[in-house]
């Protein structure tokens, strides 16, 4: 047996971006997303998590999801975002991020079969 042990690749880690007025996910997290008309944002204060809910458009035409609470997302091939200002002034607030001082802010993310949901650690920034 060699002295090297050979490694697969293994998938990227999902990472939520924060900025001032958008939630940008990379492309390990839009993966979960690839059949979203509008996702669902939630926040965890006590927990500190954003939990970011993909739903279809079969989903949003049964209406029971309603329209103030469904927010676009818009879907590249390497990232897809969520633009919404004012969440993210509340969650700047909830964990003290200055948008002045740091353009964005990066955070571990993972998929949560129960609740159907990308949720976003906010104790977890990758540096």
């Amino acid at each position: 047996m060699g002295r090297f042990e050979w490694v697969s690749k293994k998938p990227l880690d999902e990472l939520a971006t924060l900025y001032e007025t958008n939630i940008t996910l990379n492309k390990s997290a839009t993966n979960y997303f690839e059949n979203a008309y509008v996702v669902l944002l939630g926040l965890d204060t006590k927990n500190k998590q954003i939990a970011v809910k993909p739903i279809t458009k079969e989903e949003v035409s049964l209406g029971y999801i309603p329209e103030e609470q469904r927010h676009n997302i818009t879907i590249k091939s390497s990232y897809s975002r969520i633009c919404n200002k004012l969440f993210l002034t509340e969650v700047s607030e909830l964990i003290n991020l200055d948008f002045t001082k740091k353009n964005s802010y990066k955070f571990k993310a993972h998929w949560n079969k129960d609740e159907k949901a990308l949720i976003i650690d906010l104790s977890r920034e990758e540096v």
